[in-house]
């Protein structure tokens, strides 16, 4: 058995913590907020509720695997099942087009951009297409087999070559669209998280053969309910949980961990699992010095009263800057949540951006919670959109599910293939397979 020591409680550390501990190991999570939950936990303010963080999932076999191999399945847990989301979002753009994206079918994704012009669903379907053989080997190679991308010598040569591409997404989606709006699309996912797509791989735009495939699921009652439920879950395995510890570093001798050093004192390990960003601990912030932060958007969550345009799905509107609108969790009775996520130059209130597009909520308003980047990173103790994109270098300059520091392993979105639930869900399942049982 040995003593395992994980270092952050977002999603990553819990599902990490919840593995280990079923392994048999003697497993103590430390959390410098006062809450498990991370990215996860929602806000709360006057009787309304909004998801802090994701408010859908793609590939939910991720979080399936996770609650099945700790405890009890998820649906389960549930008392139901995941609800499969119909649209994945709604993309108005500037001439005041618009498209609503469904999951899950390639025959539905193809009828929906053949409404903005006859033939646009074959030329979406066959960009779409060219990301089914990248999946295959991101699939076997990177997201459920540890890799070591630093490493060229150890990987598969199919992956070594996926990486070594020079091409940016930029470049694919001005070769495969000669409609801007196909374009937009196709490469939302990576500009929501913050990144520029002139320095974003080509083949980072699987995503929308994810979304296609396996479509997008949330969680009844809100993804928030997966903080509560992996909560309950850590206490069943005896995981021993500290909120409001702070971590100054790993203390490394030998060249091995044996400690994590805390505001408490030293906490002994012969395992540590660092599930915030490493820049955060000097013992590996200088294996980590190539790489930056990706920054969460400029949010803003609303609490309105009376009668507001319904949003059934998210609605994003293309233009600078770029602003997307979320169905809120709860709210009282005759009120409405919204959350708003802005991307661009940010130069007025994002409400009054939304009335030029034609959505004025802004005399419904009786509650809201204003964000910026700062605030968010500062709340959850870092980014939970993992590393910014910095040309195709950036995945040979990261870490995990392994560290140069022996018994030190990188979970969470920093150290997963991808930022989003079922990247960071997946790097707990790496990570204790390299630790392997007790």
């Amino acid at each position: 058995m040995a003593r395992v020591v994980v270092v952050g409680g977002g999603l990553g550390g819990m599902a990490t913590a919840a593995r280990l501990a079923k392994q048999g190991h003697q497993v103590a999570l430390l959390e410098a907020g006062p809450r498990l939950g991370g990215a996860l936990a929602p806000v709360e303010q006057d009787g309304y509720r909004w998801e802090g963080g994701p408010a859908t999932t793609l590939v939910p076999a991720a979080l399936r695997d996770l609650f099945r191999k700790t405890g009890r399945p998820l649906e389960k847990e549930l008392a139901g099942e995941l609800e499969p989301v119909a649209v994945l979002r709604e993309h108005r753009f500037e001439d005041r087009t618009s498209v609503r994206l469904p999951g899950g079918s390639r025959a539905d994704q193809i009828a929906a951009f053949d409404e903005l012009g006859a033939g646009l669903g074959e030329v979406w379907a066959r960009h779409v297409d060219l990301y089914g053989a990248v999946w295959d080997v991101l699939r076997r190679h990177y997201v459920e087999a540890p890799a070591e991308p630093a490493d060229r010598r150890s990987l598969p040569r199919e992956l070594d070559d996926l990486f070594a591409i020079r091409e940016t997404l930029h470049k694919r989606l001005r070769h495969d669209f000669r409609d801007e709006r196909l374009a937009l699309v196709a490469g939302h996912l990576p500009r929501a998280e913050g990144h520029d797509l002139r320095n974003v791989p080509s083949w980072v735009g699987v995503g929308s053969y994810l979304e296609q495939t396996f479509g997008g699921w949330r969680v009844p009652g809100g993804m928030c309910r997966l903080a509560d439920l992996l909560e309950a879950r850590l206490a069943t395995r005896g995981v021993t949980v500290r909120t409001g510890t702070e971590v100054a570093d790993v203390v490394v001798r030998g060249g091995r961990a044996v400690a994590v050093r805390t505001s408490e004192g030293d906490a002994d390990a012969d395992v540590v699992v660092v599930a915030v960003d490493p820049r955060r601990l000097p013992a590996l912030a200088g294996h980590v010095q190539k790489t930056m932060p990706a920054l969460p958007p400029v949010v803003t969550h609303l609490g309105l009263t009376g009668d507001v345009p319904p949003l059934e799905h998210e609605v994003v509107f293309n233009a600078e800057p770029m602003i997307s609108v979320r169905p809120g969790v709860s709210a009282p009775e005759g009120g409405t949540a919204w959350t708003l996520h802005g991307r661009g130059k940010i130069a007025e209130d994002m409400t009054v951006a939304l009335a030029r597009h034609g959505l004025d909520v802004r005399d419904h308003v009786v509650t809201r919670v204003d964000l910026t980047p700062r605030d968010l990173v500062q709340h959850w103790n870092g980014s939970p959109l993992g590393v910014l994109w910095q040309g195709r270098g950036t995945v040979r300059s990261r870490l995990g599910p392994t560290t140069p520091v022996a018994g030190v392993y990188l979970a969470g979105a920093h150290g997963a293939p991808g930022a989003g639930v079922p990247f960071v869900t997946q790097s707990a399942a790496l990570v204790a397979g390299l630790v392997g049982p007790a």
